[in-house]
């Protein structure tokens, strides 16, 4: 009888032990967003939502994408090259979860509006969070050793998220959100807009995916020029059937002496493709200096008719215009 209590007792003693153990066993889990944008899409903000956090060895984050306009959630060993969103890091994390200590890269694929990805941080450091789509688009997690507290819980997170979201989201002015830019000429139009912002933690980018003149009205044999003003970002102008690879310019396309590329427009049926209007690359000391961009696409129109036109990046988002053309 004296055996039995004594293995009962033990038993009671190893399970309150384990009551006390496997909690701090257990990371806590985290949340945080990937974007935002406004109901009509036309402001997204480019950012994620805090774009620091601190977190626990063992703890895992939940990142929920909120907008239209893809992102990923992205990991780089230190000193990788970056490679473009379609490779991936190279190759992409399985759907739903995965594990990153930092000895290999870790991305999802691009993800969009009520997808979530989770990151579990089983190892401490500071890891650089950036998305593959969008250039300046950063963050970080803090990993702190289990044995000492972290500055913040989730309630705060959840605070300068709000803040983020609505500070970025109401940084474009106007009842349009445009920047307040006007066309240098009657025939320009200006193809998007965009400014980049910072905190501590990394930077963000508020876009404009809109043609600022969205209706253009012109006569025969006039030209109307396209200009991406934006400081990053790609748009194109594309007329007709929307091609397979929109990056280059459709045959038809020319370069004008100023390097703005130009096609002649003969017929509303025509499929014309300005290809990527994009800024150069920012510079950055040891590399070598960047090309030019390509940030002004021109089409001169022949014949009177409706010639609606798409960006073929974003016109899921209401990037569409229309030039009319009298005789």
């Amino acid at each position: 009888m004296k055996l039995l209590i004594s293995i009962l007792s033990t038993f009671r003693w190893l399970w309150m032990l384990g009551i006390l153990i496997v909690p701090q066993l257990v990371g806590a889990q985290w949340r945080a967003t990937v974007g935002a944008q406004t109901e009509d899409k036309g402001v997204q903000a480019l950012a994620f939502l805090p774009n620091e956090i601190w977190i626990h060895a063992g703890d895992s984050v939940t990142w929920t994408f909120e907008t239209d306009e893809p992102h990923t959630v992205t990991f780089l060993t230190s000193g990788q090259t970056r490679l473009a969103y379609q490779v991936g890091c190279p190759g992409f994390a399985p759907d739903g979860s995965a594990t990153f200590d930092g000895s290999t890269c870790l991305t999802t694929a691009p993800l969009t509006k009520g997808q979530t990805f989770t990151v579990t941080f089983p190892s401490v450091g500071n890891f650089k969070l950036v998305c593959l789509v969008h250039v300046n688009m950063t963050g970080v997690v803090h990993v702190l050793s289990p044995s000492g507290p972290v500055p913040h819980d989730q309630d705060f997170y959840d605070d300068q998220a709000a803040d983020m979201r609505h500070g970025l989201l109401s940084s474009m002015h106007g009842d349009d959100h445009s920047l307040d830019r006007a066309p240098s000429s009657v025939n320009q139009v200006i193809a998007g807009d965009s400014k980049i912002l910072g905190t501590a933690g990394g930077s963000s980018t508020v876009a404009f995916p809109r043609f600022m003149q969205p209706r253009i009205v012109i006569h025969a044999g006039e030209t109307v020029e396209w200009s991406n003003v934006a400081p990053v970002g790609s748009h194109t102008v594309t007329f007709g059937v929307e091609p397979s690879n929109a990056t280059p310019p459709s045959a038809n396309v020319t370069v004008d002496a100023d390097g703005a590329r130009h096609a002649i427009i003969t017929s509303p049926t025509d499929n014309v493709n300005s290809g990527y209007i994009s800024p150069s690359p920012q510079e950055r000391v040891g590399l070598a200096q960047s090309p030019l961009g390509v940030t002004r696409f021109r089409a001169t129109f022949t014949k009177a008719g409706t010639y609606p036109y798409i960006c073929t990046l974003h016109d899921n988002l209401g990037m569409t215009g229309t030039v009319i053309v009298l005789p």
